[in-house]
């Protein structure tokens, strides 16, 4: 399964941000802490290298991702010439506020009202850049949402008279090869219900959890899992939570479905990573 979904805006987005790149300083690269290297977009490193810009790469959500996992990617990135890395979560403002710091090490020769350090947040959808750009401000200026594209244009503010940082779309390349980064990349909901069938996406990331997780799942639906094959997976919960269909009374696999994806993007089951730094896109 290639994932092909190059909405318009994207494309803007795309040659804005090339244009934009030019009159920045760092880039800002928001990735999600459970899957970062699926989470981590070519383009956005294409850009910035051709304009030798450094990075800091933050790791959000950390607070719903596995803990030494993530301390095991940021090993991974900090070793990258001209990159740094942090794990957080943007929902905690005492987290965001970090950020213009790091970015300023970055970049210290740019630290004056005359060359003021100036920050580009990129990234692929849902990964928290409208939620970092609200508690950095300290208001709500940018649309938050559990779902892709809700930035459509860029937006640029002065944080102090030494900063400005300027938050631009959701960004995804033209075509998703690699089945495996489709699927990780639909769990944490960056390209969206319509393009993937929520069934085949719970049952791939049943499959992970199952391998890597067991217990949380029997924690959360109180069934062993022993035995159970990732498709069996969804049927236990669809019986479990009742999910039956109104006609013929059969299993609803695609709410059942839709629970287990719920449980997953809102840290329910706990604190799970899909990647590790050894096989980021492998089991």
């Amino acid at each position: 399964m290639s994932i092909q979904w190059f909405p318009g805006h994207m494309n803007r987005a795309r040659q804005a941000a090339a244009k934009t790149m030019e009159a920045i300083d760092v880039v800002v690269e928001l990735l999600d802490a459970r899957i970062p290297e699926a989470s981590c977009n070519p383009l956005i490193e294409e850009l910035r290298l051709a304009r030798q810009r450094p990075s800091l790469k933050v790791l959000n959500k950390a607070d719903l991702a596995d803990p030494a996992v993530t301390q095991a990617w940021l090993e991974l990135y900090s070793r990258q010439p001209g990159v740094n890395a942090v794990a957080l979560s943007c929902n905690h403002a005492g987290d965001a506020a970090k950020l213009p710091q790091l970015c300023q090490a970055l970049a210290p020769h740019r630290n004056s009202s005359a060359k003021p350090l100036r920050m580009l947040i990129m990234g692929v959808p849902n990964v928290g850049k409208s939620t970092l750009m609200n508690m950095l401000l300290k208001r709500r200026i940018a649309r938050v949402g559990d779902e892709p594209a809700v930035t459509k244009v860029q937006q640029r503010h002065k944080l102090n008279d030494r900063m400005a940082i300027t938050d631009s779309p959701g960004l995804l390349w033209g075509t998703i090869e690699d089945p495996r980064v489709g699927l990780l990349l639909a769990t944490i909901n960056a390209v969206g219900h319509k393009v993937v069938d929520d069934e085949e996406v719970a049952e791939f990331l049943a499959s992970i959890l199952l391998a890597r997780y067991p217990a949380k799942l029997t924690a959360r639906y109180g069934f062993a899992m022993e035995r159970l094959t990732s498709a069996g997976a969804i049927d236990a919960i669809a019986r479990k939570r009742g999910c039956l269909l109104t006609k013929g009374g059969g299993l609803d696999r695609n709410k059942a479905a839709r629970i287990l994806l719920s449980d997953f993007r809102d840290g329910t089951l706990g604190r799970i990573s899909l990647e590790t730094p050894e096989k980021p896109k492998e089991e």
